[in-house]
């Protein structure tokens, strides 16, 4: 039985244990490029996005590359809120290439999938699942490997799709800031684990 035993401890010790990645380490942005006019900034501990002196979209984008991740994070919408986080996504000025989960007010598909300068709404979540905490804190994680990408708002899974497309994506994460005068948006906690 101590052999057993002890045989299941070594072979768990084997297993590659991945590395969480803190995106956002809560003090500045290293790590990160901004793309536009749009504010970005960190105060106690949170990253914050509003709308700047062109009121346009605007984003915040990853130095590095990520393909295939699980991502997690917490975000505040104050104002309109509007906004999104990009994966396997490039950005040149204001122009982003890729694919959104939506962080919008409520009834306007937060967790689904849209793709900027494509096909657009590629999935919106069931209306009857919305779970979103306008104006208080919300967590979100996504995951994407492979063709493979699923989304979930506080705990409840919104949107599981399959797309050759995004399987063949590469780039970057984004946040987004949705163009107008009246948007801001807190996050934290941006957490990430490759797969």
């Amino acid at each position: 039985m101590k052999k057993i035993f002890a045989l299941i401890v070594i072979l768990n010790l084997s297993v590659p244990v991945q590395a969480q990645i803190d995106l956002f380490n809560g003090q500045n942005l290293d790590g990160w490029e901004i793309n536009g006019t749009e504010k970005w900034y960190v105060e106690k501990g949170e990253l914050i996005c509003e709308s700047g002196p062109d009121a346009e979209y605007g984003y915040l984008s990853t130095k590095e590359h990520y393909d295939n991740f699980e991502l997690e994070l917490e975000f505040k919408q104050e104002a309109d809120g509007n906004s999104g986080v990009f994966f396997r996504s490039t950005v040149s000025g204001t122009i982003v290439n890729g694919w959104q989960v939506e962080v919008a007010p409520p009834g306007l598909y937060t967790g689904g999938i849209y793709e900027s300068y494509g096909r657009g709404w590629l999935i919106k979540p069931d209306p009857k699942k919305e779970n979103l905490n306008y104006g208080d804190w919300n967590s979100m994680k996504i995951m994407v490997k492979g063709a493979s990408v699923k989304t979930w708002l506080n705990g409840v899974e919104m949107i599981s799709l399959e797309d050759k497309l995004i399987g063949k994506g590469k780039g970057s994460i984004a946040l987004q800031i949705h163009e107008g005068d009246n948007v801001k948006v807190r996050w934290r906690n941006i957490e990430l684990e490759k797969l």
